[in-house]
């Protein structure tokens, strides 16, 4: 582990009630990403999976410009095929760690989210961003490849002839398109962004532990599977969560006709 990792200036971590706010910090950039704030996320991805007080995070940018305009292009630029092919493993290695990280993450899109910033923002569960965000996959128009997952995540969200025009013709759509086609989930004004985001995750938390966390792993592994593969999983995972105290609670809650009292066991 480098250096660049312990900066803590790179990514501002917050965190209140179990939900920490991930904050990409290179705003005289765009938050664009370099090799220092990528290994900065990284880390702190790792760390936050295997925290218990950590319930859930959301990624948003410094400033009211950008959520993150993408790869540091002068150093794409600069660099050697070798550096470009380890700088996008890298960038796929955090977007893994967030896609995986088993707690809801949310991306709090403040502005424009463009190439690699998009793709940051596809690895998480949810969406919210505000109307002037601009979001897009500019790399053709520099002769460069979605490499960071955005060739795979954004046709699972917007469907492939969408993602196929954003792609290939480097096409951004605005906040608005982006909730129409299913790339966003809200759209909001500029003060109300964290709000928003903080009562998406309020929401999800305010459910059984247990039910949210087979529930995301059935539909997060049931991607990769053919459809009865899939609904075969979603069926373990009602099995396996009927054994849980919770779902003793919350279905005799619902009878009772009062509020579910979580154990999360």
């Amino acid at each position: 582990m480098s250096d660049a990792t312990l900066d803590s200036t790179l990514v501002i971590q917050q965190q209140t009630a179990g939900v920490v706010v991930l904050t990409l910090n290179r705003p005289q950039a765009l938050n664009a990403l370099n090799l220092a704030i990528l290994q900065r996320l990284a880390a702190l991805f790792e760390e936050l999976r295997d925290d218990p007080t950590v319930r859930a995070v959301i990624v948003t940018g410094s400033g009211r410009r950008a959520f993150c305009a993408g790869a540091d292009i002068g150093y794409l630029n600069a660099a050697s095929p070798l550096a470009v092919r380890d700088f996008a493993r890298l960038a796929v290695e955090v977007n893994h760690r967030i896609e995986t990280l088993g707690k809801p993450v949310i991306a709090a899109i403040n502005g424009v989210a463009l190439g690699g910033g998009l793709e940051l923002a596809e690895s998480c569960l949810l969406r919210v961003a505000v109307r002037t965000a601009q979001l897009g996959h500019p790399e053709v128009k520099i002769g460069a490849v979605a490499g960071f997952g955005g060739t795979t995540r954004l046709p699972r969200l917007v469907g492939r002839g969408r993602a196929a025009e954003m792609l290939l013709r480097g096409r951004a759509v605005d906040a608005d398109e982006g909730r129409q086609i299913g790339l966003v989930q809200s759209v909001v004004d500029p003060d109300r962004l964290l709000d928003e985001a903080q009562a998406i995750v309020a929401d999800i938390l305010a459910q059984s532990p247990i039910a949210v966390r087979l529930t995301w792993e059935a539909m997060h592994r049931g991607l990769n599977l053919s459809l009865e593969e899939a609904a075969q999983l979603g069926a373990d995972a009602f099995g396996l969560v009927a054994a849980s105290d919770d779902f003793r609670i919350g279905t005799a809650a619902f009878l009772g006709k009062r509020q579910a009292l979580w154990s999360g066991r």
